[in-house]
């Protein structure tokens, strides 16, 4: 498989954050949302077999792994990957784009499943599917721009139940919409989310590989 990168950081998101973890980025992305912040990782990478992936993850000696992209699902060894992650004992979540299939991902991987807004330009990308195989370990991840994205995400909730399903993150786009604004429209709608900040982006900015 491509790999583009593997190194130990701050987990910056999820009910997980602030966890030191290994996250291994798989390159590679059929998405091309408006704010990504991890573009480099469409091209480019290493090639590595599952096992080689192994021996550099363990070299951390950290509990907590997280396979991100690009998009990690669009390289078929992935699941593979996954798999053995677990079976070597790691806890293990995947970050993936909502826009690939995640029925044949193993049940002890935490799916961090990203479902897109209208304001990242790929809503229409979204497989609707994937909400069946939600378990309550997995958690569902709105990425918001503005205002319109908020009304749309709260409609989503509402239609779905996805918040009876599995716990929920609200998270502003970096730079793009203030987090208190957000905060406020939660508190005030009284919504059963979490509204989340990237913790690594707060400490490091935007730089690669933090």
């Amino acid at each position: 498989m491509k790999i583009y990168e593997i190194f130990h950081s701050l987990q910056g998101e999820s009910t997980r954050v602030g966890l030191p973890t290994v996250f291994v980025r798989l390159s590679g992305c059929p998405l091309r949302c408006v704010y990504c912040d991890t573009a480099y990782a469409f091209q480019g990478g290493k090639n590595m077999r599952v096992e080689q992936v192994l021996e550099r993850v363990a070299a951390f000696g950290t509990p907590y792994v997280t396979v991100t992209g690009g998009e990690p699902l669009a390289q078929k060894e992935c699941l593979a990957l996954l798999e053995k992650l677990c079976d070597a004992g790691y806890s293990v979540s995947l970050e993936t784009g909502g826009a690939l299939d995640t029925s044949r991902v193993d049940a002890r991987v935490s799916v961090i499943l990203d479902l897109k807004t209208p304001g990242s330009g790929e809503a229409e990308k979204n497989l609707w599917s994937n909400l069946a195989h939600l378990k309550p370990a997995d958690e569902v991840k709105f990425v918001l721009c503005d205002r319109a994205d908020y009304d749309w995400a709260k409609q989503t909730l509402a239609e779905r139940g996805i918040a009876d399903k599995c716990t929920v993150l609200f998270s502003p786009v970096y730079s793009r919409l203030d987090p208190a604004d957000l905060a406020d429209w939660v508190l005030q709608d009284r919504l059963p989310v979490r509204v989340q900040v990237q913790l690594h982006k707060i400490l490091w900015g935007e730089t690669p590989g933090k």
